[in-house]
């Protein structure tokens, strides 16, 4: 695969989740070797491009996020991310006008939608990661592990302990036309219980039934229902797919994940790199 941007620039906005304020979000082509770079309109010129890297990663509670020396962070990036992933896109500016992406529906459909038809390919051929032998983290009851294998396939496992969100496994193979039907339209999820803690310390704010699920002691709040049954476990493989897109390399592998979340996630890039 070569190095790709997008051919024409894209714009796009909407609410952001935590802060719930409009972002408007400007995505401009860059030459080879660019890599990904947020850039804060809002902020100082000079002091304000973010690049993506593993190195620039932090708290990562409750999502993905940015900063860079001079303290320009750029929140909840992981749909976005996880969607550039499956377009190989590798070099790009992204403009914002604010400290987070916008959430779109909760998913990364939007994005998926966005960048139909807009990929370039670029001259130099793009970095790989090839698993070439067992490559493991584990934290608790948290685990990721990578094996050989030719192309990218991706298992994982959720459990949780409450009354209607148990357990729930998938595997995919993971490619444009898999990932679009079956892991992009898959929402960001939370529990009832958990939004008047979140609201109350100026998160979620953004949060509405139309860009997130919430979870009830006997099913879901959003009057529409489910996507798919298995909703939640694809959701988490679409969260680390765009972790790992911090990497910023494409995934030669076979990725088993159980109960992993955004700073395993991360924690697993860093290992990747190590071991590459």
């Amino acid at each position: 695969m070569k190095r790709r941007t997008i051919n024409a620039n894209i714009n796009y906005e909407g609410i952001g989740l935590h802060k719930g304020e409009n972002i408007k979000m400007k995505l401009i082509p860059a030459e080879s070797g660019t890599g990904i770079i947020f850039k804060r309109v809002d902020l100082e010129e000079g002091k304000n491009e973010i690049v993506m890297d593993v190195a620039n990663t932090f708290d990562l509670t409750r999502g993905t996020n940015l900063q860079n020396d001079h303290g320009a962070k750029v929140h909840t990036i992981e749909h976005f991310l996880s969607a550039l992933y499956i377009y190989g896109i590798t070099d790009m500016y992204v403009e914002l006008d604010g400290n987070e992406l916008p959430i779109g529906d909760g998913s990364a459909k939007p994005f998926v939608e966005l960048f139909e038809g807009k990929v370039a390919d670029l001259e130099e051929d793009a970095p790989e990661i090839v698993i070439t032998e067992p490559v493991y983290i584990t934290e608790g009851d948290k685990h990721i592990v990578a094996l050989p294998y030719d192309g990218y396939k991706l298992t994982y496992t959720i459990r949780f302990e409450h009354t209607f969100l148990k357990s729930q496994h998938a595997e995919y193979e993971i490619d444009l036309e898999t990932y679009a039907k079956e892991i992009a339209p898959a929402r960001t999820f939370g529990f009832d219980y958990e939004v008047e803690y979140l609201k109350a310390n100026n998160l979620a704010l953004g949060g509405t039934l139309e860009n997130a699920i919430v979870v009830k002691k006997d099913g879901v709040l959003n009057p529409g229902g489910l996507r798919f049954e298995d909703e939640f476990v694809r959701h988490k493989m679409l969260d680390i797919i765009g972790d790992l897109k911090v990497l910023n390399k494409n995934i030669k592998g076979h990725l088993i994940a159980v109960k992993a979340g955004h700073a395993l996630d991360i924690a697993f890039a860093k290992k990747l790199i190590q071991n590459s």
